[in-house]
């Protein structure tokens, strides 16, 4: 707030004096403005209060106006301008998320699968068994049929071949179907398998 005080100041008229002397009178000239001392000052606001020696300042102005020597004007000073803020960052772009295969997906040429992105670690059978059914889909292969394709031999215990389908069946995950049982036959990729071949 800034406040500006007009104070006007006092002209004495000249005695003359003088043995039989009467005091003369001033000639009668215009009119003259008084000269006036104008001061100019600043009174900080600290929240909605101000200092104490401002208000004793203040008191001092407020009554040199009541007994008519001066007069004020009251200048509000505008409120500084906020500092501007750090400027807005754009939202990033939403890239599409990257294309992950919801089934397996296996490569023959490096020998290794991916569920979901994530290498299954199986063995040379296990995924020999797995490749070869997912060559032959929808085909039912008795165990004899997979020892002699899978294993290259006929004469191992057919329940070598129950024990491999169980271990990839527990490396795979029950949310990924692979292997189907046909009971009183054999094995087959199940029919909603999804497995993707990489390589021819």
């Amino acid at each position: 707030m800034t406040s500006a005080i007009a104070i006007p100041q006092r002209r004495y008229p000249q005695q003359l004096t003088g043995p039989g002397r009467a005091p003369r009178r001033p000639a009668a000239t215009p009119a003259a403005p008084a000269p006036e001392l104008t001061v100019t000052f600043t009174v900080p606001l600290a929240g909605e209060s101000m200092s104490p020696h401002a208000f004793r300042l203040l008191e001092v102005v407020r009554d040199l106006v009541e007994h008519g020597e001066g007069t004020v004007t009251i200048t509000p000073t505008p409120a500084p301008a906020p500092a501007p803020g750090p400027a807005p960052f754009a939202e990033p772009l939403a890239l599409p998320a990257p294309h992950v295969h919801a089934g397996l997906r296996v490569s023959r040429a490096s020998r290794t699968v991916w569920r979901a992105g994530e290498q299954v670690e199986l063995t040379r059978l296990e995924f020999d068994l797995l490749a070869f059914l997912a060559e032959n889909p929808r085909r039912v292969f008795t165990r004899l049929q997979l020892l002699g394709s899978v294993w290259g031999y006929e004469h191992a215990v057919a329940r070598t071949v129950d024990v491999h389908v169980r271990r990839l069946r527990a490396k795979i995950g029950d949310g990924v179907p692979v292997v189907t049982t046909v009971y009183g036959v054999g094995y087959r990729l199940a029919d909603d398998a999804n497995v993707e071949l990489l390589d021819p």
